[in-house]
């Protein structure tokens, strides 16, 4: 999997620009503020999936404009393709992201998730480890979208189950007794939410014990060994399995007004030593925790896919000790990886490729 060209209008900060990574590493070098992000976003963002800074599409587009667009050229499926993403305003004929494949009419860009794969890491997927579960789910639900696109169609499935389950539950919120086809409703909802929860649960249980020993692994490498990385994950239900798990919920589920049980409610846990990372874990330790998780998700990806996924890193190395640094600078080597960073020092002694961005202007240095 490699980026051979992106062209970029009308992205954030940037009006037109015109990228050409190498195939090894490529540094962008820069000020804060000035487009380094903006443009590794770009590049995420052929992937099909969300931004993972922007919680809305109109957010990609630069102020003053109704659309931006973005064209890779893409090495995939041993030939050279074309992606072409168009992100459109509310107020714009097209709205919301609309994606083409080699020239072929547009689809929505979800859709063709899986095609070109990449593994994003940001100072703000710290979340994996001192945040709430929403961001660990999101971490095992984008990685096994990229992988298996039937798992995006199941995932979505199970959402607007646990939508529908959600809206039927506050329409009986604090009744007593429930009329006989509410009763029936709430059992078809909570068949189908088991089926397809079920489905989704274990799909991630069993990536996350694929995944553990890659991770493990890359922790134990870039501490020196000094402490042991673990990873488990904790199911909403037990060997009863989810349908009956629901049912014997269901009468707190009235009571509450929204689904307790499926995957929307699981978790994994990261420790360090026995210990719970997000608790007792330093900030250089939390970094380095994520790192491995990224690293081994890109690993799990090239294994599965026989192609390893674009790298995509930003501001990787702050925080990180100088052992550290060096350790994860060899890690960059034999794939295509892109990487922000302020100062270039780090990066002369390497290979690499530099660009300096200022003002979401780009040129090599």
């Amino acid at each position: 999997m490699r980026l051979d060209r992106l062209t970029v209008q009308n992205w954030r900060n940037i009006a037109q620009a015109d990228f050409r990574p190498g195939p090894g590493l490529t540094v962008l070098c820069g000020d804060n503020g000035q487009g380094k992000t903006n443009l590794l976003e770009a590049v995420w963002s052929l992937t099909g999936g969300k931004s993972f800074r922007a919680s809305r599409d109109a957010e990609l587009i630069r102020q003053g404009e109704e659309f931006s667009v973005l064209e890779g050229s893409i090495f995939c499926e041993d030939r050279l393709q074309t992606l072409r993403l168009t992100v459109g305003s509310p107020a714009s004929q097209k709205p919301g992201r609309n994606m083409s494949r080699n020239g072929m009419p547009p689809v929505r860009a979800a859709s063709l998730a899986g095609l070109f794969t990449a593994v994003v890491f940001d100072p703000n997927h710290l979340s994996l480890i001192k945040g709430g579960p929403e961001g660990r789910r999101r971490f095992l639900d984008t990685a096994l979208c990229q992988l298996y696109p039937a798992y995006l169609k199941l995932l979505r499935r199970y959402s607007r189950i646990v939508t529908q389950k959600n809206s039927l539950l506050k329409e009986c919120r604090g009744r007593f007794s429930l009329s006989a086809s509410q009763s029936d409703l709430l059992e078809i909802y909570d068949q189908q939410l088991a089926e397809a929860g079920q489905a989704l649960s274990l799909r991630r249980q069993k990536y996350l014990e694929e995944l553990a020993p890659l991770a493990v692994a890359n922790y134990s490498e870039i501490s020196s060994g000094r402490e042991q990385l673990a990873l488990r994950y904790l199911p909403s239900f037990g060997p009863e399995g989810l349908l009956e798990c629901c049912r014997q919920k269901r009468s707190e589920e009235i009571r509450s007004g929204f689904c307790l049980a499926g995957p929307h409610r699981e978790d994994f846990e990261v420790t360090l030593d026995g210990r719970s990372a997000r608790v007792f874990g330093s900030q250089g330790q939390q970094r380095s925790a994520v790192l491995s998780l990224k690293l081994a998700e890109a690993a799990q990806a090239a294994r599965i896919r026989e192609d390893s996924p674009v790298m995509l890193m930003d501001d990787v190395l702050s925080e990180l000790d100088e052992k550290r640094r060096a350790w994860l600078l060899t890690r960059m080597e034999g794939r295509q990886t892109i990487v922000t960073a302020c100062d270039s020092a780090e990066f002369l002694k390497t290979s690499g490729i530099l660009y300096a961005v200022s003002g979401g202007e780009i040129c090599p240095l």
